[in-house]
């Protein structure tokens, strides 16, 4: 069988390994039921329906007739690398790391630190828009998170907030 548009192909593979393993690591926690759901329930249930949407992509991928076969390209290494790295930072700047010596920077930087190096992954980089960006994701994170959940985690760096 002739794969017909490869990168819905490859994206309905990606999809049904990632919910596969989603469903899989789920069953380590306990499931419930649909009246008393454990904290497994909501992993499996997307991971299972993520792997079935990735079948139907799939699926569709060796049906659908393009006119070319949609292949793919080259791996954007430049976005790769810089999305990764965005989020590696927030961790770090969340919680630190305390084995090496880094404090904690909180909440707030940690948005700022996000959005400054992934707004880093596109072709053009305004900092104008980028610290309006964060600045808007920053007081909204806090409202949702701090406020509203109550959640307890660093929002101001260590050295400040004691």
């Amino acid at each position: 069988m002739r794969i017909k548009n490869e990168k819905d192909f490859v994206a309905g593979l990606m999809f049904t390994v990632v919910g596969v393993a989603f469903a899989w690591g789920a069953t380590n926690y306990n499931i419930g039921e649909g009246a008393r759901m454990g904290p497994g329930y909501f992993p499996l249930l997307i991971g299972v329906l993520l792997a079935i949407l990735g079948l139907i992509v799939a699926f569709q991928g060796l049906v659908v007739e393009t006119e070319d076969g949609n292949p793919i390209g080259s791996i954007a290494w430049r976005p790769l690398v810089f999305i990764i790295l965005s989020n590696l930072i927030f961790g770090v700047a969340l919680g630190g790391l305390p084995g090496i010596g880094i404090p904690a920077m909180g909440l707030i930087v940690g948005i700022y630190a996000l959005t400054i190096v992934a707004a880093m992954a596109g072709d053009q980089f305004r900092w104008k828009e980028v610290l309006i960006l964060a600045t808007v994701l920053a007081i909204g994170s806090y409202f949702a998170f701090v406020y509203m959940l109550s959640l307890q985690f660093p929002v101001w760096p260590s050295f400040i907030a004691y």
